[in-house]
């Protein structure tokens, strides 16, 4: 049985792992918020149930086995996210907390109830992919709204962070996922970005465009 803790780690190791499949205890402490011995103890446990390589002062190497358990958590954590949205109608922005609740229910029965409700979804409501049940995740080819031209028009697919201020924003300027942007201007000084979206033009900052992630 996995603890809520070790969830909790796995779930991070999922979203600081690099594509080689490593992660630093430094870089697990500063996400988690907690001190380096505690996270190398924890570590050292995840070593004996072959989750993660350990050696000492070198970046963990995430096995396929650990890579799994961490993608089963996110599954349970987004299909959530996407229950609370199709099925009993929260905002976006509201649902993340909510998940980080029912994402440590045991019953995989649950879940894959829920998942047959919800027509087997491929992402969430952030845009983001729900892991399968054997944790394979799909691969998206995305990039920053903050890196696209002048004249670029795309499709505003994800976000970077399910932050409940940052999300309230969107839905105030009434940007949804699946809508078209397109770039009508930068600024020079401050790399803001003045945007079209269905007729509509809206000035959005770096800060936010960097939030933002399309595809053409």
């Amino acid at each position: 049985m996995i603890s809520l803790t070790e969830e909790n780690y796995l779930k991070a190791i999922f979203h600081l792992m690099t594509q080689d499949n490593t992660v630093t205890i430094n870089e697990l402490s500063k996400f988690l918020h907690v001190k380096m011995p505690s996270v190398n103890n924890m570590m050292k446990k995840f070593a004996d149930k072959k989750w993660v390589i350990y050696e000492s002062y070198k970046p963990l190497k995430i096995t396929d086995s650990g890579q799994k358990e961490a993608a089963l958590i996110v599954r349970k954590h987004r299909l959530t996210e996407m229950f609370l949205v199709q099925k009993m109608n929260f905002g976006w922005e509201n649902v993340h907390e909510i998940a980080e609740q029912v994402e440590h229910i045991k019953s995989e029965k649950f879940f894959d109830k829920m998942d047959e409700l919800l027509n087997h979804p491929q992402f969430d409501p952030h845009g983001e992919p729900i892991p399968d049940k054997e944790g394979n995740i799909i691969s998206l080819d995305l990039k920053k709204l903050s890196t696209c031209g002048v004249g670029n028009k795309v499709v505003f697919t994800s976000v970077t962070i399910s932050d409940d201020d940052f999300l309230t924003y969107l839905t105030e300027k009434k940007l949804q996922l699946g809508k078209i942007l397109e770039v009508k201007e930068i600024q020079k000084y401050d790399k803001s970005m003045l945007i079209l979206i269905e007729g509509k033009e809206i000035l959005l900052s770096k800060i936010i465009c960097e939030k933002i992630l399309v595809k053409h």
